[in-house]
């Protein structure tokens, strides 16, 4: 079985080992520093022995769709181009670089962030189909706003070839691979989800049709892309609230056929993720983030965003409980991946709560001879440790000595402020504490191998 260390092929892209950072907000925009921030925030992983790096999720159009504050756009083939100075940093290191794609659809900023939507009040949201009941509710109560456009027939083809034109961009500037955001609450996870997807049209009514949005962004990036290889989040949305408040959501079985038919349409490798019907915490899982929720340097733009005190406070007791019921829980797709893994050939990518090297090899296979997936990928850890793969590559713990912990608490200070717009950081003085110790340590220094950070 494989281990940590060992390279990977996935559509034909060597991949020179199983480690991946998974995709984070870098909040990097669309500025004139763009370019440069992006750098900063990737390239460390990559000069830490990182395989596999997915750029956080990009949105395929020039307005609307955008889930949280700092996203980048990838609409524009001028800019795209500008990105081959991060792909060039990148593959100086030997690492590999995907692009997530995405639209917010119904999860975006229109629907949800306050001041946004004083400032940008022609904009609608994208809608697969008219929003749930549970979601009118909440736009009734006052929590969100809903405006939207459903997609006529031909709209939803030209949704997907946006996909397309924003893959064949990312090719030219020298990325290795694309990433669909198939979940989070994402328009893909919504043409997929029965919760959202009620068209009667060829993208909706039954299992395969609400799969056929990514039989046609397939077709798109193939056209426009070519050869380059794609993956996607597969989700369940076996979180979700029980019914009767959710009756329609994609089962455990369903996510399983999700991913057979990709591997059949064509797709290089799956991310099988557990997640909600809505935009929750059963998607980072961990702690109440009170110090980002006290932090006073924050409480402008909270306030911005959820349109003032009262609503912030409930949001934030919203967050309080939803931590009590998704609290830290080691690798909690595993069992997901596992049963993916055994109806698939193609590369199964495992994320969500993996946290110790030995964790790692025992998901490889490379302890027990039983693998549930082919890579392991972390997403928060990095915002702790930048330069973690560092410490997780070419250790003693497959061999049975001393184990590797990350030092990421699962706390959550650091994804919460991202709503004002802040960056993703690590906001934990213990965990910086801890950091910088291994930094005087030397303990994020490689050996052998790789380019050095050009400062």
């Amino acid at each position: 079985m494989a281990t940590l260390e060992d390279p990977i092929d996935i559509g034909g892209c060597r991949v020179p080992n199983r480690l991946y950072r998974a995709p984070l907000l870098e909040c990097a925009g669309n500025g004139p520093d763009a370019v440069e921030t992006l750098i900063e925030d990737l390239e460390p992983a990559a000069a830490s022995g990182v395989g596999l790096l997915c750029q956080g999720a990009t949105i395929v159009r020039g307005e609307g769709g955008c889930a949280a504050p700092g996203m980048t756009r990838v609409h524009d083939p001028d800019f795209v181009a500008e990105l081959s100075r991060l792909t060039d940093r990148i593959h100086d290191h030997g690492s590999k670089l995907f692009l997530q794609l995405e639209h917010g659809g119904l999860r975006s900023m229109e629907t949800w962030h306050a001041e946004y939507r004083r400032e940008h009040p022609g904009l609608e949201q994208l809608a697969v189909s008219e929003p749930p009941w549970q979601l009118r509710a909440l736009d009734r109560a006052g929590f969100l706003s809903y405006e939207p456009h459903v997609l006529e027939t031909e709209e939803v083809y030209e949704l997907a070839a946006d996909f397309g034109r924003a893959a064949g961009y990312a090719a030219e500037a020298g990325y290795d691979g694309i990433h669909l955001a198939g979940a989070n609450m994402g328009i893909v996870q919504q043409f997929l989800s029965p919760f959202y997807n009620q068209r009667d049209d060829e993208f909706g009514g039954s299992p395969e049709a609400r799969l056929r949005f990514l039989v046609v962004v397939y077709e798109e990036i193939r056209e426009h892309a070519g050869e380059l290889p794609v993956m996607a989040k597969v989700p369940v949305e076996t979180p979700a609230p029980p019914a009767p408040i959710v009756r329609r959501k994609l089962s455990l079985e369903d996510g399983i056929e999700i991913a057979r038919r990709l591997e059949k349409i064509g797709y290089d490798a799956v991310v099988p993720v557990r997640t909600s019907v809505v935009w929750d915490m059963s998607i980072v899982r961990g702690k109440y983030p009170d110090r980002a929720w006290e932090n006073e340097a924050l409480q402008e733009g909270y306030d911005a965003a959820f349109g003032g005190t009262v609503r912030k406070r409930l949001v934030a007791l919203g967050n309080r409980l939803q931590s009590l019921q998704y609290d830290t829980e080691p690798a909690w797709n595993e069992a997901f991946c596992r049963r993916v893994r055994e109806q698939v050939s193609i590369p199964v990518l495992a994320e969500g709560g993996i946290r110790k090297r030995r964790e790692m090899d025992r998901l490889l296979g490379s302890e027990t001879g039983s693998a549930a997936c082919e890579m392991v990928g972390m997403a928060r850890p990095f915002y702790a440790e930048p330069r973690l793969g560092a410490r997780l590559l070419e250790t003693e713990s497959a061999s049975g000595g001393e184990d590797v912990r990350v030092l990421c608490e699962s706390c959550n200070n650091c994804t919460v402020p991202q709503v004002t717009g802040a960056p993703g950081i690590c906001r934990t003085p213990s965990v910086l504490r801890r950091r910088g110790e291994l930094e005087r340590e030397g303990a994020y220094e490689r050996e052998t191998g790789g380019q050095p950070l050009r400062r």
